[in-house]
């Protein structure tokens, strides 16, 4: 296995990207190897830091960076030897199993459209994130932010990605699908709700459980909730904050610790050709160690064939 890292990507790169790097390669089977794109220069002056002797992994130059505050089409097409760019031409040319950065989430998220594209029959991907349950399990939640705007087909479809995902990498065995709603009742919501629940009603696709509320995310009621971008993307950030919150007032407590994104590192893009991981700006030398964890894992899950496996159906 071949596991790209983008280590031009993150707000502390390279010296973080470059030591969670190391600190991944001592975790990984030794027939695995961490590819680490970004300036080969750069990336050497740090490992001069750091006791890398017996441990598998190469380097790919990348001479330009996509920085944060870059418009993220127009640098993709205009930075073609950014880390993000070469990471991405690796992983659609089958040169790397799969691709991890914790740069530009929207260049990342235009390679992974245009680039690797999405599977055929999917109509937008997603991309999910943890919400740790109280019980000690996690569910994940999808989509957090790619697509604010959703119809109901696209909600269906995330009920059946979420349940691949849930299933293959959180080895939860026929997981309950639930959709965010603001009451339990089959008649409360929205349009788009309301429409959706319609929809997977008595699918044979995922075991649908019927609505969940927002006091229902942290209990056991559903390994998988649905949302659409806006709805998803306003809770992570909540959730977000109120661990900030939790850490600023010094209160110790071992299940809020579990809001701690470094602990998982990112998330995958789920809907695409190969798998593509995406970590956090901020991550420190855990996270990426993390992410990288991750991309090796959603690597073995092998993803992309069962959604293909799934939407065949």
């Amino acid at each position: 296995m071949r596991i790209g890292i983008d280590l031009m990507g993150g707000d502390f790169a390279p010296e973080v990207t470059v030591a969670g790097a190391i600190a991944a390669c001592h975790r990984l089977p030794v027939d695995d190897e961490l590819v680490m794109i970004g300036n080969i220069e750069i990336i050497r002056q740090e490992l001069k830091k750091i006791n890398t002797d017996g441990l598998h992994f190469s380097l790919v130059h990348a001479s330009e960076i996509i920085e944060m505050g870059d418009n993220p089409s127009k640098a993709f097409q205009r930075k073609p030897d950014s880390s993000i760019a070469v990471g991405f031409n690796l992983l659609n040319s089958g040169k790397i199993d799969g691709f991890a950065s914790a740069g530009s989430t929207g260049a990342m998220l235009v390679g992974s459209m245009y680039t690797v594209k999405s599977i055929p029959g999917i109509i937008r991907p997603c991309i999910s994130t943890l919400l740790p349950k109280e019980n000690g399990g996690n569910a994940i939640l999808l989509d957090v932010g790619i697509n604010p705007d959703c119809r109901p087909e696209v909600l269906y479809q995330y009920g059946v990605l979420g349940s691949i995902y849930s299933e293959s990498v959180q080895n939860i065995a026929n997981p309950r699908v639930g959709l965010l709603n603001i009451g339990a009742e089959e008649e409360k919501g929205s349009l788009l709700t309301k429409a959706t629940y319609e929809m997977m009603k008595g699918s044979k696709d995922f075991n649908f459980i019927g609505n969940v509320e927002g006091t229902d995310l942290f209990g056991d009621r559903a390994d998988v909730v649905v949302t659409d971008g806006f709805t998803g993307n306003v809770l992570l950030k909540s959730a977000e904050s109120i661990y900030s919150l939790i850490r600023k007032r010094k209160i110790d407590d071992s299940y809020f610790e579990k809001f701690n994104f470094e602990n998982y590192g990112g998330t995958p893009v789920l809907g695409i050709n190969a798998p593509v991981v995406i970590g956090h700006g901020h991550s420190n030398q855990t996270a990426i160690m993390n992410m990288i964890i991750l991309t090796k894992h959603v690597i073995e899950a092998r993803i992309t064939e069962k959604i293909i496996k799934a939407l065949s159906k």
